[in-house]
C-alpha cells in the first residue's frame, strides 16, 4: 500500500521540505547499491538533520507500522542499505549529520555524528596529531555510521582491530523511538551489558545509530612500506610471522595480491604498472608504522627482508623510497577491485579462516572452483593478516556476463563449504545485507541463529527497522 498521505505529510514536516524527497527521479540515488545487484522502492527519503529529528521519524513510523531503511553513505557491498521492493518503505539517510561533536586528545577520542565521512574524521584526528585507524577504500564517501552498522574492516585491522574495536560509545534510536544515550568515553566500564556490541554489525536492524565515540592513536611518525614478491603461497604466512616478531608488532599492513591482480590493474588503471623486473606468481605489500620519531623502522624493516631473502621466503621486492612511491605501490591493491570490472562478471566471496590455513584455503578454493567451473579465473586477495580474504573469481573470457553471474549460489556453496569447514566465516568484513541471508540460514549454528532472531524480536516486534536483512 502507498504511504498514507498524512504520516507522509507528518514526516515532511519533521525534517522539512527540504530534506523530504518524494519524487522518483530525485530519489535514485538513494535506491540502488554499489554493485548494482539490489534496486528498491520507497515512499519517501528523510534526510534528518538532529537525533530528535531521527527520533521522531522512527516513534511516527513505528506507530504506524511503516518500515524504515536506515542509509549511510550507501556504499555497502550487500545490501543492507537498499529498500525493499515495497512503495511504503521509508529510507532515513544520515548525510546531514556530519558534525564532529568533540575531540580529547588527551583521552584520545572523538565523539561524531553518524553521518560523518570517514575520511573527515581521520582529517579531522592528523589536525590533532592523533591517528583514527580504520581505512578502506570507500573511505572519501562512506559514513561512520554505516562503517559501525557493517562493523567494517579495513587495512589496518591486524594492527587496530575492526570497527567494533574503535568504539567505546554509541548514541541509538531505537526501534520504539526512544534514544539510547550510550556516549561514554571511557575505556573501562563493566556496569552490565555492554550494549554498544549489539548495535555494531547489526545493519541497522536494531536501531539507528546517531552518534559515536570512537578511539584514536598516536599519529605514526615513520613508515616502511614494500611490495614483495613470494616464491610460493605458503611463504605468505611465514613472512607475516617473521615481520610481527621482528618489529614488536609494528605491522600495520600485510595485503595479499595475485598475479593476475597485478596484471588487471596494469591494464585497466591509469598510472599502474609492474615495478618488478620478473614476473611471480604471488605478492605481499607489507607495511611497518610507529609513532615514535626516530625509531629507525626502516632499519627494522631492512633488516626483515635481508633475512627474507636469505632464507627463500622473499623472491624479490622494492621498498618505497618516497611517500608517492608508497602511493604508487598501494595503488596496486586500492585498485583490484575496480579493475576486476573491466574483466567482466566477477563472483565474490568475503571470507575469512585462521590466518595459518589462509595459504591451503586459497590454494584449495581455487583448485575446485577452476575445476567446477571450466574457464573461471580466481583473482584471491586481501587482509591475509587478519585472515580475511577476497575470493573473487571472473569470468572465462568470452562468456556472457549474465551466464556467468548465474553460476553464483553454485559458486558461492563450493567456496563457502570450504570455509565453513575450516571454521572460517562466510562474512569477514562486508556484512550480511540481503545477499546472505540465506547463507546465514544455511550455515549458521541453529542456536546462534535463535539467539539473533530472539534479540531482533525483542528490539523490535513490529519488525519495522531494515526488514529482511541480516535475519530472515
Amino acid at each position: 500500500m502507498p504511504l498514507d498521505a498524512a504520516l507522509k505529510s507528518q514526516l515532511t514536516e519533521i525534517v522539512g521540505v527540504k530534506a523530504a524527497i518524494s519524487d522518483v527521479a530525485e530519489m535514485a540515488p538513494y535506491l540502488h547499491e554499489e554493485r548494482g545487484l539490489y534496486h528498491g522502492k520507497a515512499a519517501l527519503v528523510l534526510r534528518p538533520g538532529s537525533t530528535a529529528e531521527v527520533a521522531a521519524i522512527v516513534k511516527a513510523c513505528a506507530k504506524a507500522k511503516v518500515r524504515i531503511i536506515p542509509q549511510g553513505g550507501n556504499t555497502g557491498l550487500c545490501g543492507g542499505a537498499v529498500a525493499n521492493d515495497d512503495v511504503s518503505d521509508v529510507i532515513v539517510n544520515l548525510g546531514r549529520m556530519n558534525k564532529v561533536r568533540g575531540l580529547d586528545a588527551t583521552n584520545y577520542t572523538i565523539t561524531v555524528d553518524a553521518g560523518c565521512v570517514l575520511a573527515d574524521i581521520q582529517r579531522a584526528a592528523s589536525d590533532q596529531d592523533c591517528l583514527f585507524p580504520l581505512s578502506l577504500a570507500a573511505e572519501g564517501s562512506c559514513q561512520i555510521g554505516g562503517n559501525l552498522s557493517t562493523n567494517a574492516g579495513g587495512i589496518n585491522v591486524l594492527r587496530y582491530g575492526n570497527t567494533r574495536d574503535l568504539v567505546l560509545g554509541l548514541e541509538v534510536v531505537l526501534p520504539d523511538g526512544r534514544i539510547w544515550n550510550g556516549l561514554r568515553a571511557l575505556g573501562k566500564d563493566n556496569t552490565g551489558y555492554a550494549l554498544r556490541h549489539l548495535f555494531v554489525g547489526a545493519e541497522g536492524t536494531l536501531g539507528i545509530i546517531t552518534a559515536a565515540v570512537l578511539k584514536l592513536y598516536p599519529r605514526p611518525k615513520e613508515t616502511a612500506t614494500a611490495l614483495c614478491a613470494l616464491p610460493n603461497l605458503e611463504a605468505a604466512t611465514q613472512l607475516l610471522n617473521r615481520a610481527r616478531a621482528i618489529s614488536g608488532d609494528s605491522v600495520t599492513a600485510f595485503e595479499l595480491i595475485p598475479r593476475i591482480g597485478l596484471e588487471m590493474c596494469a591494464k585497466h588503471i591509469a598510472n599502474v604498472s609492474d615495478p618488478l623486473s620478473e614476473k611471480h606468481d604471488w605478492y605481499v605489500l607489507i607495511e611497518f608504522s610507529t609513532s615514535r620519531p626516530m625509531a629507525g623502522i626502516r632499519a627494522v624493516f631492512d633488516q626483515l627482508l635481508e633475512s627474507a631473502f636469505e632464507d627463500g621466503i622473499v623472491a624479490d621486492a622494492v621498498v618505497a623510497e618516497s611517500l608517492e612511491q608508497a602511493k604508487g605501490l598501494w595503488r596496486i591493491r586500492e585498485s583490484l577491485p575496480e579493475a576486476q570490472k573491466y574483466e567482466g562478471g566477477s563472483i565474490k566471496h568475503d571470507v575469512s579462516v585462521p590466518v595459518s590455513l589462509v595459504p591451503k584455503f586459497i590454494a584449495d578454493a581455487m583448485a575446485a572452483v577452476t575445476t567446477q567451473f571450466a574457464g573461471c579465473r580466481p583473482v584471491p586477495f586481501g587482509h591475509v593478516g587478519d585472515g580475511n580474504v577476497h575470493f573473487n573469481v571472473s569470468q572465462p573470457l568470452g562468456m556472457d556476463k549474465d551466464v556467468y553471474l548465474n553460476q553464483w549460489e553454485a559458486m558461492n556453496r563450493v567456496v563457502h563449504d570450504m570455509v565453513v569447514a575450516m571454521n572460517g566465516s562466510i562474512s569477514a568484513e562486508h556484512g550480511i545485507g540481503q545477499l546472505k541471508v540465506d547463507e546465514m540460514k544455511h550455515y549458521k549454528d541453529p542456536v546462534e541463529l535463535d539467539l539473533m532472531r530472539k534479540l531482533k524480536a525483542a528490539l523490535d516486534p513490529a519488525n519495522v527497522m531494515n526488514p529482511g536483512k541480516v535475519v530472515d
